[in-house]
């Protein structure tokens, strides 16, 4: 297998894929808007993917990382709904050329925070569009409020995060919004207090741990204030028919 490039990515990843509970709310947020043959972006070590391939006829597993993809294959490569796993950089100078098999295919496009670790994002956005058939949806998912920002983000190499306004704005350039929403208010607390006060620069295990126990509590948080604010924003845009 190839060596991971992102360390730090790498053991975040890993102490998210231990709560499941966490996966799950996060999974059955964006899945409402989920419909035909989907392709993750970012898929990472496929804590969402699991999911999805639970659901979903047909699923397209990418990431930038070889090292992922490998992992990726050893998961699910077997599995009768995955479509195909492979590398997409979609800032790519050939994007349209280098992936012309990927180009219209997809009724549905999902990137789970993925575009924070992009410095040019609205060149990133414009080819995801390019994946998906006239018609299909893309789900976006960032860290939200800049004022979060801290040493875990610089760490995972997050170029910024957004609000509701920032990433409709992003996203209304290529596309149509048709919803969008804060996700994960109850996670605002830990994450100012752990990368900011504490200053730590990782996603601790224990922590991670703690969460997924309280997610039931968090969704009832997020249900009663009406996904007004969190540590998440979500966008779902259309591509013009």
């Amino acid at each position: 297998m190839s060596s991971i490039l992102d360390q730090q990515g790498y053991e975040t990843l890993q102490a998210i894929s231990d709560a499941k509970a966490f996966n799950k709310w996060m999974y059955d947020t964006i899945a409402p808007y989920l419909k035909g043959a989907v392709i993750e972006i970012g898929s990472g070590i496929g804590n969402i993917s699991e999911h999805l391939l639970t659901k979903a006829d047909s699923v397209y597993l990418t990431d930038l990382d070889q090292a992922y993809c490998d992992i990726l294959k050893q998961k699910f490569g077997t599995l009768p709904n995955t479509a195909g796993i492979s590398q997409v950089d979609l800032v790519s100078p050939e994007f349209e050329l280098q992936y012309r098999n990927l180009i219209n295919r997809f009724d549905s496009l999902i990137a789970l925070n993925v575009i924070e670790h992009i410095e040019n994002d609205d060149l990133a956005i414009s080819n995801a569009i390019q994946l998906i058939k006239p018609g299909g949806q893309l789900i976006i998912l960032v860290p939200a409020y800049q004022f979060l920002y801290n040493k875990i983000d610089k760490k995972l190499s997050h170029y910024r995060r957004y609000t509701k306004k920032s990433l409709t704005t992003l996203l209304g350039k290529h596309s149509d919004i048709i919803h969008n929403q804060y996700f994960n208010l109850s996670g605002i607390p830990g994450w100012f207090v752990s990368g900011g006060f504490l200053n730590n620069d990782t996603v601790k295990p224990s922590q991670m741990s703690l969460f997924n126990k309280l997610v039931p509590v968090f969704k009832i948080a997020d249900k009663v204030t009406f996904n007004q604010a969190g540590l998440s924003v979500i966008a779902v845009s259309k591509k013009a028919v």
